[in-house]
Parts: structure tokens; C-alpha cells; sequence
């Protein structure tokens, strides 16, 4: 029976269809050699979309279907394993790296680095708990986008920190911000807001049950991890705390080696400082023995320090200095007795004096002072000054505050030689200023003894000083000045000098060289006219003694004056009481006082620059700075008031007057205007007789 055209047309495409089924065999061969060549499950599920797109009246379609599926089992099978081998291999490596590694950081950094890519993340660091603060800190990173992640630092309560620490467990979140199930910490809410981070895991770092650090792995979309994931970030945050633990302990146990080198070099450095003391001590002694100078005593101290030695006198004068082979101390170099630093040194000599002990004073340029109080005979014989870049090891300290002793016996020594010798000169000198002077023999040979020759003419000068130290100065300039024809000593607190006439020219010049330098303004002196003979000199010491009385009535400090020029002045105030010399000012210039006081005239000022100026009204005017006939009106006006200024006596008595006048302007405390400047305050009469 023939068949119709549309039964004829469904046969031959039910045919067609068959013949574009794949066999068995094909698809078997097919699947296995995707399983051979590893491809990715992607293939084998696009395979398995093919076979269940065919039609469904097939016999074999569900046989294909299923092989399908069996080969998408064995594939996914076969991946775990090598995901399984890969944490495998990456503990194994760590491991190794633990063996191998000596340097943490390094060793913390691969550990993050396998954690990282052995799970695929975007995002892994390690953390370490500071116990003080209860935060852990980020110590390594990898895979970071901003900087902040790097740095942080997370509360040991807050977010998954406070849930694995409190339960010793990993902990796994697929969408952390989220997440509800811990308390959020909002500064790393934020700082994971700009990472991008969406799933984290956390896993512990244990050792002896307590968590050290945290393991961390994050991703930038929601994951959930694999038991066997988080089993592999375990070991390896086991290896971590490993890790940490060895590191802290070799840390410890290198420290502690250090420390027994450190002991062991200091117990070195020490005998070795204790046998330079000795050896420094018996230098100095055997130095001393020798009777070596102070000058060869400071030079081995420097040595012995290496550093610049000033010795000082009780007045901070230097008596003897040194300083180390090939060392310069500019600080040494630069100081003076009463300069910068004078304060600072005298506040550290009395705690050296107090405690017993040497101490910084100050430090200049770099360089250090350390002083010390030399003691000795019942008082202070003076200091000594060491100048370095660095301070000393204590037993260095010790040596130079031993050395103290040595320049102690040396400046006793001395001390006791110059009171020996000061005992002599004193003696002399009481001898030659007696009214009693005893034989002329024994005083002749007196004075021999010293380099002086009596049956020469001589001179005398007395100088008396503000403050009462002329017998440390007496001291000082014998020491200085070791001329021959040259004795001075202490009398009765003023310094007296007994020189050859023919030397009393360089002796002012000198001693007012050294009184500008070292006195300022706080001495006077008188130098006497030159005595013929021994017999002459007691009346001449009692009447430089009445000029010097003079001297410090008139306000004539800071300079030394001749008998001749104070020769008035004295007779007048040896001769006359306050009151006798206030009638002597009132009788000669007293209308002319008067006139001005009352006026606010200048006519005293005026009269006394006239006289100053020889008398020359022309000069005077310049002087003064006024018209010569002002000057000519004034003077015209003085004469009314005082009398003609043109006899010789008169005159005379008006200008001795008007300087007497001016130093004392009759007990006011200034001068008025246009008075010459005398150089001092002035004094009333009354105060100038004392």
C-alpha cells in the first residue's frame, strides 16, 4: 500500500535524525579526552547542555546524558585532588620555608603570598596581638588596593578578631559588611568599604592556647569557602605562629648572648680602665716624688685624659695649663677669669666642694668643663678644669679627681713657700716703713736679699682695692712681676711697691696695664716722690697714706696719681675739718652756688671751664658751645657776685674751690648742666672730709 506523503516525509526526518545522534562510542571517546586534556568542568557542562538538547524520543539520549554526568563527577573529583595536592605542596613549602628561613618578615610574607593564591583570593594579611594595647596590627599584607589596609589595626572585641578570639576558631563571613553576627568596628567598616571586600575568612594563630595573630583571606563578592580551603588556611596559620615563636625565641636568646659579650667586654673594659688607674696613679705619684713642676704635672694629667687642664687659683687665675699631644682646645684657650661662663663655674665649684666630687660645669664649642675643688691645708686651694669633646668613663672620672690631690700637695707646697717668702718680704717691709727701722746693716742686707739697693734713691706706690683681696693679689704679683729692684706686699690691706727710682716708670706702667684688665675701676693709687735714703721712707709711707685717704675722698679711682698732683688736696684735708671746708666754698663761691640755685643759671659750670681753659673766654665759649659775648655776660656777672677773677691768689683759691665743688656740687647728687664731667659722683664737703 503506498504511503501517503506526510507519513513519507515524517520517515525520512525520524532517519535524519538518527543519522545526527551520536553514538556511544563517540561520546565516551569524547568525554575521556576532555578528562585527559584537564579541561576545565565548563566544557563538560556545555557538552552535557548538547546531550540533553536532543530530542527525547531517542533511545539513547539518558545513556549519553549519563556518561555526561559521570565524566563532570570524575572531573570535579579529580580537581579536588588537586586542590587537595596544592595545599598539600603549599603546607609542605612553608614547612620548608620554616626549615629554611631565618628572617621572619620574609617567612611571614611567603606564608601570606601561598595563602593567597592557593585559595584564589584577592585580598590576604597576617596580623600579630600587642598585649599592651589589645589590638592587632597588620605586620604583612598582599594583594592590597589602598594604602590604609596595610596599616590596620583592629580591637581584639570588635568584628571577626573578637569572634575568633574568643572562640580559638576560624571564622568565615560571605558578605562582611552584612554580617550581623559580631560587633563592627566602623573605621575597618570603612577601610573594607574602599578595598572592595565582601567575603572573610579568619583563622587563629595559637600558641600555648593563646592567639599571637590572625590569618585573614578576603574577596571582592560573595564566596563561600570549602572545609578543606579553610583546613589548608589553618595549617598554614599554624606555621605562622611556629614561626613567630622560633623568631621570638632566637630573639631572646640572642639578646641574651649579647648581653653575656656585652657583660664580658665590660668586665674587660673594666680591668683594663682599673689597670690604667693604677698605672696613672703611680705616674702621678712617682711624678710628684720626683718633685716634678706643675707645669710637667699638668701635662701628664692631659695626657693621661686626653683633653686641655687649666689649674686656677682661689681668684680663678691660671697657674698652670697643658694640653694632649695633638690636641687643640679652643675652649681652654678662651678662658678668663671672670668672662662668659664665670657664673657657671662658681655654682659648680661649690657642689664639687659640697659633694666631694667633679661635675660639668659648662659646655662651650663643643667641649665639655668638668671641674674640680682642689682641697687642701683646711680650705680651698683653687680648682682644675679639664676640657673635652665627649665626657669620660666614670674610673676615667675617678683618675682626674685623684689627680686633684697630686696639683693639691703641689699648690700647698707652693702656698707654703710663698707664705715663707711673703713672711720675709713682710718683714722687710715693716722694717723699712718703721719710724723704728733698727740698724742700717741689717736693713741693707735685708733689702740685698730681695735685689734691692736702699743707698739708691727709691720709690714707693700703695694701691688700695674696693674688696679685700690685696693679699691674694700680693701673692699674685710677686709671682708675676719677678723683677729685680722690685718688693710689694700686703700692709695693712693696701699693696705697697718699693722700687729703684729708675724702675718706677715701668712699674706704673705695668701695674696699670694689669689693674685695667683685671681691677676694671675698683682701685686707687698713689706714687710717691722719690726717696734719698731708708731714713726717709716712714715719713713717706704716712703721707702716701694720708694722699690715698685723699684720693678715694676726691673719687679718683682707676688710676694711679703722683704725690705731686694730690699735694694740694691733701693739705687741705689734712688740715681742715667738714665744717671749716664748707665756710672755705661758701666764702670763695658761695654767691655764685646761691645764683645758680636759685636761677638755674650755669654760672659755676661756666667759671669753672673758664679757669680749665687757662682763662681764655674765646675757648671757653667754643667749649661750651655759646657766643663768646654769653661767655663775656656770665663772667661779668660772676664778678659782681664773687669779685674781680683777674688777681693771681684769688683766682687760685676760686678754681680749687669750683673742683672741690664740682665733686661734691655741696651734697647733691648730680652735676648741673654744662659741668664738666669729673668722672665719679659727687660728694658734699662734709663727705669729703670723712
Amino acid at each position: 500500500m503506498p504511503q501517503s506523503p506526510v507519513s513519507r516525509r515524517k520517515r525520512d526526518d525520524a532517519g535524519a535524525n538518527a543519522a545526527q545522534v551520536p553514538g556511544t562510542e563517540t561520546v565516551a571517546a569524547d568525554l575521556v579526552g576532555l578528562l585527559h586534556g584537564n579541561a576545565p568542568i565548563e566544557d563538560f557542562a556545555s557538552h552535557l547542555a548538547s546531550l540533553e538538547a536532543l530530542p527525547d524520543g531517542l533511545v539513547q539520549k539518558n545513556r549519553l546524558i549519563e556518561l555526561a554526568r559521570m565524566a563532570m563527577g570524575l572531573r570535579s573529583r579529580l580537581e579536588q585532588h588537586e586542590q587537595r595536592e596544592r595545599g598539600m605542596l603549599a603546607v609542605i613549602e612553608s614547612a620548608q620555608d620554616m626549615a629554611a628561613r631565618l628572617d621572619l618578615s620574609e617567612l611571614l610574607k611567603a606564608i601570606v603570598t601561598r595563602a593567597r593564591d592557593l585559595l584564589r583570593a584577592h585580598v590576604c594579611w597576617l596580623t600579630i596581638y600587642d598585649a599592651p594595647s589589645g589590638e592587632f596590627r597588620v605586620v604583612v599584607s598582599e594583594g592590597a588596593i589602598i594604602g590604609r589596609t596595610a596599616k590596620m589595626t583592629v580591637q581584639r572585641k570588635l568584628g571577626v578578631a573578637g569572634v575568633v578570639m574568643s572562640t580559638r576558631l576560624p571564622f568565615s563571613t560571605p558578605d562582611y559588611l552584612h554580617d550581623n553576627r559580631f560587633a563592627h568596628d566602623p573605621e575597618l567598616d570603612d577601610i573594607f568599604r574602599d578595598e572592595g571586600v565582601a567575603a572573610l575568612v579568619g583563622v587563629p594563630l595559637i600558641w600555648d592556647d593563646s592567639v599571637i595573630g590572625l590569618l585573614f583571606v578576603a574577596d571582592r563578592y560573595h564566596r563561600t569557602h570549602t572545609a578543606l580551603n579553610i583546613s589548608v588556611l589553618c595549617t598554614l596559620a599554624t606555621h605562622a605562629a611556629v614561626a613567630i615563636n622560633n623568631a621570638q625565641a632566637f630573639a631572646d636568646a640572642q639578646s641574651a648572648l649579647e648581653k653575656a659579650d656585652m657583660a664580658r667586654a665590660e668586665l674587660e673594659r673594666h680591668a683594663s680602665d682599673v689597670q690604667s688607674a693604677v698605672e696613672a696613679h703611680e705616674r702621678l705619684t712617682l711624678l710628684l716624688a720626683r718633685g716634678a713642676s706643675m707645669g710637667e704635672l699638668c701635662q701628664a694629667i692631659a695626657q693621661l685624659l686626653q683633653g686641655s687642664i687649666l689649674v686656677l687659683d682661689e681668684m680663678h687665675h691660671v697657674v698652670g695649663r697643658a694640653t694632649a699631644s695633638g690636641d687643640v682646645s679652643a675652649a681652654a684657650d678662651a678662658y678668663e677669669p671672670h668672662g662668659p661662663h664665670s657664673a657657671a663655674l662658681a655654682q659648680a665649684l661649690r657642689d664639687s666642694r659640697r659633694a666631694g666630687r667633679s661635675t660639668i660645669a659648662y659646655e662651650s664649642g663643643g667641649e665639655l668643663c668638668r671641674v674640680t675643688a682642689v682641697i687642701g691645708g683646711g680650705g680651698t686651694l683653687g680648682s682644675v678644669l679639664l676640657f673635652r669633646r665627649e665626657d669620660m668613663r666614670d674610673i676615667s672620672i675617678r683618675t682626674f679627681e685623684r689627680s686633684s690631690s697630686v696639683i693639691g700637695i703641689v699648690l700647698l707646697s707652693q702656698e707654703r713657700m710663698e707664705a715663707n717668702q711673703s713672711r720675709d718680704i713682710s718683714e722687710f717691709m715693716q722694717s723699712l716703713i718703721s719710724p723704728r727701722q733698727g740698724e742700717p746693716v741689717l736693713a741693707r742686707a735685708r733689702a740685698e736679699r730681695f735685689g734691692l739697693n736702699i743707698s739708691q734713691p727709691m720709690s714707693l706706690m700703695l694701691v688700695e682695692l674696693d674688696k679685700p683681696v690685696s693679699g691674694l693679689l700680693a701673692r699674685r704679683l710677686r709671682a708675676h712681676y719677678a723683677w729685680p729692684e722690685l718688693v710689694l706686699d700686703d700692709i695693712d690691706g693696701v699693696l705697697a711697691f718699693v722700687c729703684g727710682t729708675t724702675r718706677a716708670q715701668q712699674l706704673l706702667d705695668a701695674f696699670s696695664d694689669f689693674a685695667r684688665r683685671e681691677l676694671g675701676g675698683a682701685y686707687r693709687g698713689v706714687l710717691s716722690r722719690p726717696a734719698h735714703s731708708a731714713a726717709e721712707m716712714p715719713a713717706l709711707y704716712a703721707a702716701l697714706r694720708r694722699a690715698l685717704s685723699v684720693v678715694g675722698r676726691l673719687g679718683m679711682g682707676g688710676r694711679i696719681v703722683g704725690q705731686n698732683e694730690i699735694a694740694l688736696y691733701s693739705v687741705l684735708f689734712e688740715t681742715q675739718d667738714s665744717a671749716s671746708l664748707n665756710r672755705f666754698l661758701d666764702s670763695v663761691i658761695g654767691p655764685v652756688i646761691a645764683h645758680d640755685r636759685k636761677r638755674g643759671s650755669e654760672l659755676a659750670a661756666t667759671l669753672l671751664s673758664y679757669f680749665d681753659n687757662n682763662q681764655n673766654a674765646t675757648v671757653t665759649a667754643a667749649r661750651l658751645g655759646i657766643h663768646v659775648n654769653t661767655m663775656r655776660q656770665r663772667l661779668a656777672s660772676a664778678e659782681d657776685l664773687i669779685g674781680f677773677l683777674g688777681d693771681a691768689s684769688r683766682a687760685l683759691e676760686i678754681h680749687v674751690a669750683l673742683r672741690l665743688w664740682i665733686i661734691g656740687v655741696a651734697g647733691s647728687n648730680s652735676s648741673p648742666p654744662g659741668a664738666p664731667d669729673s668722672g665719679h659722683d659727687p660728694a658734699s664737703p662734709a663727705e669729703l672730709q670723712g
